[in-house]
């Protein structure tokens, strides 16, 4: 059996888990069984990303969320008649608390009777088998896995089933939650609920969905990773017409849906975790003039605020946009301290669809350079701090002087980040220090005067050899020369010798 905790754990980012453990103890002090439920085991066991946290208790979900609230967490929406509330947790974490229920039909078709129940109760209730599938989150039975409906192995023959006969008749919005599941998980809809599928599609079953259960489709292709192929799912069945038929009509932005994808994909590689529902909203309904748009909302059943947060977007952003291509950010360290705070919905959806070079420009040397170099700061630090800087008040002005000097391309390599910190830092380069003559020892005396001794007997012996060869030299030459001058004086001798003995005679 899998080790469905250690599974869920090494998944979840850190701000999930701590989520997630708050709420397990809170439960735990409140005296309420809890659970994760829902699409979060479902994207657990088939290896997609984990987006949302859906607990479910057995009890009342609203002290729960008061006492959330308190630690940081917002409360989005609370529907008090089904005790759900949707929940950004503290560290921008979304999430949903819900109480068990069943839901109990008179006949098909009818609304429902709403009934406070267990967590099996709960999860046979639900629309399909992959969302029918719990883990405990309670200290007794902890990473416990539940599945009353075998979910398990519909995921493994990568099929999405119903759970009866009448799961389209006493919910038509299952026809679109249906083909949203089968696209996004690239599954195949099971036979015999394509059978029932196709039978509530002849009996026009699509003409009765709600409004406001055809928003909350809406809303979620929003916030799907691939809505593009939902949407056409959806058109290629007729089904566009139950959400909107003026969107039916003139078709879905898919270009503008392709944009805003791709950004979010350069967001995710710069190590963001974008939330687009509002961007990809305005971009699915990018076709539709300004008046069709706020149309299609209202009858979607968006609250006046949530439709004027969609509709005021696109102007919000453009303000921001103007603000960040103005002579106050013309300095890099400015501008980054802008886009800092600056909201990821709106960055992704200008970095989509706007023209303004300088402002793109900037978005990407936010994203691909300036942030880096941001997060590699406390190498920065360090060095700062081996210099022998104590950290301080003016040691973090220092830090923040450096960043600055980086933004503008100085201090790339280590030497140079040295001398700017030791200028900023006032800390000179300590002299090197000389080192000391060592006085030899008595045996390396005695090796000295041995090798001068022998150096002064070779250099003896050679100028002895170069005398001696001079020498010899010398007496070689020395007989011939007087043998020149001889002849002459001998010649003379022999002359005067010769007179005078004929003088004599």
């Amino acid at each position: 059996m899998p080790d469905y905790m250690f599974l869920l754990e090494s998944r979840l980012s850190p701000e999930q888990r701590a989520a997630m453990m708050r709420v397990q103890e809170l439960s735990a002090a409140l005296g309420c069984n809890v659970y994760l439920t829902g699409g979060t085991v479902r994207d657990l066991v088939t290896g997609a990303s984990l987006r949302d946290l859906d607990f479910t208790v057995e009890g009342n979900p609203s002290k729960i969320a008061r006492e959330l609230e308190k630690g940081g967490a917002k409360i989005l929406s609370e529907d008090e008649k089904l005790r759900q509330v949707e929940v950004l947790f503290a560290g921008d974490c979304e999430g949903s608390i819900s109480a068990s229920r069943d839901d109990h039909y008179v006949r098909p078709g009818t609304r429902p009777e709403i009934r406070w129940s267990t967590i099996m109760e709960d999860l046979r209730r639900r629309d399909f088998s992959l969302n029918s599938i719990a883990i405990s989150l309670n200290p007794a039975s902890r990473g416990l896995l539940l599945d009353p409906t075998n979910g398990l192995s519909d995921i493994e023959r990568a099929e999405v089933r119903a759970l009866t006969i009448h799961s389209f008749t006493n919910q038509p919005v299952r026809l679109l939650r249906v083909l949203r599941f089968a696209a996004r998980m690239g599954f195949k809809i099971e036979q015999r609920t394509q059978e029932w599928f196709d039978l509530a599609i002849e009996r026009d079953l699509q003409r009765t969905i709600e409004p406001e259960d055809a928003g909350s489709e809406l809303r979620a292709v929003a916030r799907e990773e691939r809505p593009s192929v939902v949407l056409k799912a959806w058109e290629e069945h007729d089904l566009l017409d139950a959400v909107s038929p003026v969107l039916a009509k003139k078709h879905p932005d898919y270009e503008a849906i392709s944009r805003l994808m791709k950004v979010r994909e350069d967001l995710f590689t710069a190590g963001f975790r974008p939330r687009l529902a509002t961007p990809m909203l305005l971009a699915i309904l990018g076709r539709l003039k300004d008046r069709e748009q706020a149309s299609v909302l209202a009858k979607a059943g968006f609250r006046s605020a949530e439709a004027d947060a969609v509709l005021s977007f696109e102007q919000e952003a453009l303000e921001a946009q103007k603000e960040l291509v103005g002579r106050k950010m013309n300095a890099p360290i400015d501008a980054y301290h802008f886009l800092e705070k600056f909201p990821l919905e709106r960055m992704a959806y200008l970095m989509a669809e706007s023209n303004n070079s300088t402002a793109l420009s900037k978005f990407r040397a936010y994203l691909n350079k300036w942030r880096p170099l941001r997060i590699s700061l406390p190498a920065v630090a360090n060095e700062l701090e081996t210099l022998g800087m104590p950290r301080g008040p003016k040691f973090d002005q220092i830090m923040d002087q450096i960043f600055a000097m980086q933004l503008t391309g100085r201090g790339k390599t280590r030497e140079e980040r040295e001398k700017i910190l030791r200028k900023l830092s006032g800390i000179k380069e300590q002299p090197k220090k000389k080192e000391k003559e060592r006085k030899p020892s008595k045996g390396a005396d005695k090796a000295h005067a041995a090798a001068a001794v022998g150096a002064a007997a070779r250099q003896k012996h050679a100028a002895a050899k170069a005398d001696a060869k001079h020498a010899a030299k010398g007496k070689s030459l020395s007989p011939k020369a007087p043998a020149k001058h001889a002849a002459p004086m001998s010649h003379g001798r022999s002359s005067s010798s010769g007179k005078k003995s004929h003088g004599r005679k």
